[in-house]
């Protein structure tokens, strides 16, 4: 029965189905109109968290149609838990097989970078680990070594220019600046936050593929074959030395191939 009445409330709220309005409290007005009053609340609620994390992507596209996109989106993905920063994960996935911004073949990518970002803010801080810890494991423990990451840390590549596409569009940009998709290159980016403020850069393909490769906890000779693959003079050991130097590794998961 209680199962029943949350579908039901959920579809009146969703998809303006009234059926719940028996069981809503008019309290001076229609259970329609209360109703009704819930479901702008609700989805004007949820817009606006959409816009907060995906603040480029609805410049790109104005706010009008980012409102609209915003209510098919809602629709199709509610909420899930109580947490609002968290809502909005599968926004990109929705843009890319969303019919009607099918032309903005960057927008997709555009939107991961910003989800990346939002992540990115929201991420428990982490002690960064002592290169020490590595001292004294044989040559096997230091193949399958795993290192786990900073949870801010991301990597993200695009056939687009997503990087200049986001400085493009902050409200302190040049209007005259343009972005050519064509010629303006593969983007190879590392997402992470440095104390409060959350920042991405370009990587050369050799070290996001190792870097990404490590976040995915990819032990270390596995990260070494996908980042030589992607630049044969892909050199580990000062690899290495700029991972800890730049706090990225916050532990490590050894166990021996013996």
């Amino acid at each position: 029965m209680w199962a029943e009445l949350q579908k039901s409330f959920k579809n009146a709220l969703l998809e303006c189905d009234n059926a719940a309005s028996s069981s809503v409290l008019g309290d001076g007005l229609a259970p329609d109109d209360r109703l009704a009053i819930y479901r702008h609340h609700v989805f004007d609620t949820l817009t606006d968290t959409l816009k907060c994390a995906y603040p480029v992507v609805c410049r790109l596209v104005d706010e009008r149609f980012f409102a609209y996109a915003a209510d098919q989106f809602i629709r199709q993905h509610p909420p899930a838990g109580p947490c609002l920063f968290e809502y909005g994960a599968s926004f990109p996935e929705f843009l890319s097989d969303f019919s009607p911004c099918r032309e903005l073949i960057y927008l997709p990518d555009v939107a991961r970078l910003e989800w990346s970002m939002h992540i990115a803010s929201h991420a428990e801080d982490a002690v960064p680990l002592d290169p020490k810890r590595l001292r004294g494991l044989t040559p096997s423990e230091l193949a399958s070594l795993v290192i786990v990451f900073d949870a801010s840390v991301s990597y993200l590549t695009s056939p687009w220019p997503i990087e200049r596409i986001w400085r493009a569009n902050q409200p302190d940009s040049d209007p005259a600046e343009e972005v050519n998709l064509d010629q303006d290159g593969i983007s190879y980016l590392e997402i992470r936050r440095v104390n409060d403020d959350v920042t991405f850069r370009s990587l050369h393909a050799g070290v996001f593929a190792w870097r990404a490769a490590l976040a995915k906890r990819q032990p270390l000779n596995e990260a070494l074959d996908r980042a030589s693959a992607a630049a044969p003079d892909f050199n580990l050991t000062l690899a290495l030395q700029i991972l800890f130097a730049e706090a990225l590794a916050v532990d490590i998961v050894v166990s021996s191939t013996t």
